[in-house]
C-alpha cells in the first residue's frame, strides 16, 4: 500500500494494493499489522456504513471528550471528504485537508482522533464506510459549521442537503472560545 502524508499532522491518504483481473478485484481494506506499521495503532471498536443521496453533506462532526479516529472509504459512488484541525494548541488549527474518495480509486483516509470530519456526496448515491477507534456517544458529539468562511473549504456544491443539526453547528472561533 502507498501512504500519502497530508499537511495536517497524522492525517493520511492510503492507497491500498488492489489486485484485479477480468473477474473483478481484491483488496485488503484493513490488516492490523500493516496499519500499525504506518502509525494507526488504536484498536477499532465500531464499524459504520452510511448511504447518502447526491448533494447530501454530513458534517463537520467530532466527539468532544472521547474523540474517534476514523478510517474512511467509499464503496459505492464518490464523495468530497474534508478533515479540519480543531485543536487550539496545534500549529494547523483551523486548516483543512480535502480529498475526493471514490469506489473506483479505493482510497482510504485516516482521520486521527481530535479532528472534525465531514463529506458531501458527488455521485447519485454513495456508500461510505468507516472504522472507529471509540464508540459513538450522542451526548458527546460536537460539530463545526460546514460553511464557516474562516475555514475556506471549497465545497463542490452550493446548496447541500443538511440535517437540522448540521445547519446549527457553531463556527470555529465560537467553538474555540467556548461560546
Amino acid at each position: 500500500m502507498n501512504v500519502i502524508k497530508t499537511r495536517l499532522p497524522g492525517v493520511l491518504i492510503i492507497e491500498p494494493r488492489v489486485y484485479g483481473d477480468a473477474r473483478g478485484f481484491f483488496l485488503e481494506s484493513y490488516q492490523q499489522q500493516r496499519y500499525r506499521d504506518i502509525g494507526i495503532e488504536q484498536p477499532f471498536v465500531q464499524d459504520n456504513h452510511s448511504r447518502s443521496a447526491q448533494g447530501v453533506l454530513r458534517g463537520l462532526h467530532f466527539q468532544r471528550s472521547r474523540p474517534q479516529g476514523k478510517l474512511v472509504r467509499v464503496t459505492r459512488g464518490a464523495v468530497y471528504d474534508v478533515v479540519v484541525d480543531i485543536d487550539p494548541a496545534s500549529a494547523t488549527c483551523g486548516e483543512h485537508v480535502a480529498v475526493e474518495l471514490t469506489a473506483e480509486d479505493h482510497l482510504q483516509l485516516w482521520v486521527p482522533p481530535g479532528y472534525a470530519h465531514g463529506f458531501c456526496v458527488l455521485s447519485d448515491t454513495a456508500d461510505f464506510q468507516y472504522k472507529c477507534t471509540d464508540l459513538y456517544d450522542p451526548k458527546d458529539e460536537g460539530g463545526l459549521l460546514w460553511n464557516d468562511p474562516d475555514l475556506g473549504i471549497a465545497w463542490p456544491l452550493g446548496s447541500p442537503l443538511l440535517s437540522e443539526k448540521d445547519q446549527r453547528h457553531p463556527r470555529l472561533r465560537a467553538l474555540l472560545s467556548g461560546e
